[in-house]
Parts: C-alpha cells; structure tokens; sequence
C-alpha cells in the first residue's frame, strides 16, 4: 500500500464536484455524489478496512480492536458534500508554502484577494501553507478536510500496527449541507457507542451545542393588472414579499448576530408582480426562543393575510434539526477525551456553540453522542473559503489521540 500526505488526498477529494440539491428529493440528493463515496469506499477496503457503500451512499468501515481489554467503540464521520451556495465543479486549488501576511491574489477572478483587512484571522496563518480557492468557486474544505483527516489517521493505523486501539467505526456520509445528512443513517448497523464529526471549523474548535433550525417557506399570491389601470386593484407580490421580510425585527439578521443570538435568514426571493416565494431559515439555541421565533414567521403572515386577503401568503414551517446538547451532555466525557487529545496535540480547545449545524446534532438525538471537531477550514460556502494545512494535520493527530485515549 503506498502512503500519501493530507494534502495530496484533500487535493485529489476536492477535485470530485459533490454538490447537493436542496430541490432534489433523492437520497443521495445528486448521483455525483456517489464518485466520491465509492472512491472513499475502495481506498478504506484497499488498505485492508471492512468498508461498505450502501443505496442511500453511507459508506460505513470498521476497524477491529488490537487490545484485549472491552473500552467503548469509537467512530468518526465527515461528509461529502459541498454546499448548494457556491459552484463545486472544477475547483482549482491555490497553494501558498509560507503565507506571508498579506493579501492573496484569487487568480481565477482579476481583482479578486483575500485580505487580512477583511477577514483578520488569516494573520494567525503567518507562515503556515495554506490552500485556497482561484476565485471561481468555493474549496470544499467543508467537510473535504474532514474526510481527508479521517482517511489519513486510517491510513497511520493500518500502517502501524502497534498503534493500540479499540473498534474503530468510519462513517461518509451525502447531503449534510441540506440538513438531510443522516437521515437514514443506520446507528444500529455503525455499531458506536459514541462519535465525532470532523465538521468544524478553524484549529482547536470543539462543539457539542448547535443551532435548533427550521425553514419557512412562504408562498405570495399577487394579483397582476396593466400598471396603467392597476389603482385600487394590483397586488404586486413581490413588494408584499418585501413588506412581510419588514416586519421581522432588523436587527435579528445573520449580519448582526453571534454567539448564542438566533436569526431570521432570508435566504431566497423569487418571483414577479403575479406571486413570488420566500425562503428562510430560521435559528436559535434556546429552544423556547426557536419556537417563538417560529411563531413570529407566522404572526407576520398572519398581519399580510389579514391586510390583503386570506390566502395571500401561505407558509410552511418545519423543523430541521434540534440542539445536541441536552443528548451529548450526560456523556461529557466524550467532549473531555476531545480537549484532552487537542491538548496532546499542543492545542487549547475552544469550546463554543456552532452557529449551525452538523450530522452530530441528528446523530445525537438518535442515540448516538456525537459531539463536533475542527476540521481547519475558514470562510465556508463562498469562493473566500482556505485552509491552512497544518490545521488538518493537527485535525488528524487528534483523532489518533482520541483512539488512544479511548484504549485507554
């Protein structure tokens, strides 16, 4: 079996277009995303891995135990897909050896640089190779560097066989970006007893609190008269569509808020003066607060219909994951072993509530604890996004320490 570094194998994964759809009704929701989920399948079975892609495109292997002592089994998992928000095909990655501080030209767009003005945190990556997009699509580092993490400490174990480890489940999953990643996921047959995303974001993040998360989708029915004789009858759908996004409170938009703060996200708005529709997604850690969020989606549609006519707008709310947290905290241990393995890996682990969600959160209410860990990425979903390459090796070294820990 030849060895390859974390870098070629992000490089060869990102190369793979795995888009999801959100309108596809599918499982996996876009067959391409199956080129990488049998690539991923093959590699595990030729480094000796038990591995298995099934209809619904989970790829599932297991490792067995080494040591003679029952500890609990262990599994990491990361997804394949790439968000619907930018273009995933044709990725031409960028690598800068020893980034220098300054501004990093997006070849693939004239003009186009990723600047430490704009986004200052890439002055932390002085130094450090980094990755980055040419301008023209996103990376794919959420969840590429994830997967690549997993398979490069796969890859260490089964090239060191004195490597002391329990049963060790790998999990690949499609269509995490649409809030469908687990949907049919069976916890029965990956046979862990607890588990972790690689889905996070920058160095040393751990998080076992996400988001609860709904989407509200709003259809207007306007009605359409010649503008020149349109007086006491048009309904122009598009400025009811407005009208309604105003009356949600301004400063509740992803743009002014952080930490714990929920939102309203007005994500899409499409129509004309005939009828139009509105997409949201709504979000929040506290539960009481996310229905009641939910609640003033409805209120506002509510005051529409009651000011042009039952039936003007129609919404349809539904729910999409729910906060891990009151599943993964009775198993606190499971986020101990993860801060201790950073520190082993001479990192400090930022804990935090993830300003979204992953696998985790569904896994989690499953029956499956799974709280979530860096995979290195920055600027997610947009042509902006990089990684730094010394993230997704310490991303790798900490999975290994959490098996060892877990052994022990």
């Amino acid at each position: 079996m030849t060895t390859e570094n974390i870098l070629d194998r992000f490089l060869r994964y990102v190369a793979v277009d795995t888009q999801s759809n959100e309108e596809s009704e599918s499982q996996p929701s876009t067959a391409k995303q199956l080129d990488l989920l049998s690539l991923l399948c093959k590699e595990l079975q030729e480094m000796g891995v038990e591995a298995s892609l099934d209809e619904y495109g989970y790829v599932m292997g297991r490792i067995p135990s080494n040591i003679a002592a029952k500890v609990p089994a262990v599994g990491f998992i990361a997804h394949v897909d790439t968000a619907p928000d930018a273009s995933g095909k044709d990725v031409k990655p960028q690598i800068i050896d020893e980034y220098d501080g300054g501004e990093i030209a997006l070849k693939g767009v004239p003009g186009l640089s990723l600047k430490p003005s704009e986004f200052p945190e890439m002055l932390n990556y002085v130094g450090q190779k980094l990755v980055t997009t040419d301008g023209t699509t996103l990376l794919g580092a959420d969840d590429k560097a994830g997967v690549a993490e997993i398979m490069d400490a796969v890859q260490y174990i089964v090239t060191h066989p004195d490597f002391k480890h329990g049963e060790i489940r790998i999990g690949f999953t499609p269509d995490e970006e649409i809030g469908r990643g687990v949907v049919k996921f069976d916890v029965k047959k990956f046979d862990a007893d607890y588990a972790y995303t690689m889905d996070g974001g920058e160095v040393g993040e751990l998080e076992f609190e996400n988001f609860n998360a709904a989407s509200a989708k709003i259809h207007v029915q306007g009605r359409n008269v010649h503008p020149g004789y349109a007086k006491g009858k048009m309904k122009n759908a598009l400025l009811i569509a407005m009208e309604l996004n105003s009356l949600l409170p301004v400063e509740q938009k992803p743009e002014f808020t952080e930490g714990y703060e929920g939102f309203f996200h007005l994500i899409a708005l499409n129509g004309s003066v005939e009828e139009a529709d509105i997409a949201y997604i709504i979000r929040d850690h506290d539960r009481n607060l996310f229905e009641s969020r939910k609640e003033t989606i409805l209120k506002c549609c509510g005051f529409i219909n009651g000011k042009y006519g039952e039936g003007t707008v129609e919404p349809v709310v539904k729910d999409q994951y729910y906060n891990m947290r009151e599943m993964v905290e009775p198993h606190y241990h499971v986020v101990e072993k993860a801060v201790k393995a950073m520190e082993m890996a001479g990192l400090k682990a930022k804990i935090q509530p993830i300003r979204g969600g992953t696998d985790g959160a569904n896994l989690s209410f499953k029956g499956l604890p799974c709280p979530n860990i860096f995979a290195g990425g920055l600027n997610f979903h947009g042509k902006m996004e990089f990684v730094p390459v010394p993230s997704m090796e310490k991303a790798s070294e900490v999975i290994l320490g959490i098996i060892r820990l877990f052994a022990e």
